[in-house]
């Protein structure tokens, strides 16, 4: 009689009533966990009486087929593999400064643009400089205004802050009309 439970011993400190609702815990746990795993099974979309799929392992690459469905191997857009890789380098910041440095007319308008460039993106700053220093004062009144087109062109949080630079002065320190105790002209270049 194998099918039957292996009589207990009545020495185990417990009565019967405790057994049977021991018993029941068990039963009840058991029955949980076989239903939860129905459930997985079922949003897997697998049957009783199915085989279970088999995982492809890594040695077993030459045996894939190319089927109808796709894979790796299949041909992409140039765009796709372009994006993947600035996704994959951590380019995108950088190639939507540049973008704002290549359509610079377009967001800040054709005045600005004749006499306000680009010219470096470090660390969030855009530094930009003015041909002459009455540009160089309203750009930095503008500076708001600007980075809230830059912003709205790139997304927030690119650019923190614009750097004005003036207008780059010849250097007096050398040449032949230097003169050692001048500090040389003192001009505005623009």
């Amino acid at each position: 009689m194998p099918d039957e439970p292996a009589p207990r011993s009545a020495d185990d400190g417990r009565d019967d009533e405790t057994r049977i609702a021991d018993d029941a815990r068990i039963a009840d746990a058991a029955a949980s966990a076989l239903a939860r795993a129905r459930a997985v099974a079922r949003e897997k979309g697998l049957r009783p009486g199915m085989k279970p799929r088999r995982r492809p392992r890594a040695d077993d690459s030459a045996q894939v087929r190319s089927g109808a469905g796709r894979d790796g191997r299949d041909p992409t857009l140039l765009g796709d593999q372009l994006d993947r890789l600035l996704v994959d380098r951590g380019w995108q910041l950088d190639v939507a400064v540049g973008s704002v440095m290549g359509r610079w007319s377009e967001i800040v308008g054709p005045d600005i643009a004749t006499h306000v460039e680009p010219v470096s993106f470090t660390d969030g700053i855009l530094t930009v400089r003015a041909d002459s220093t009455a540009w160089a004062t309203q750009m930095k009144l503008l500076a708001s205004s600007v980075l809230g087109r830059v912003e709205a062109e790139i997304g927030a949080g690119a650019v923190d802050q614009l750097r004005v630079l003036g207008p780059g002065a010849p250097s007096w320190s050398r040449g032949r009309h230097r003169s050692p105790d001048s500090r040389g002209p003192r001009d505005t270049y623009g």
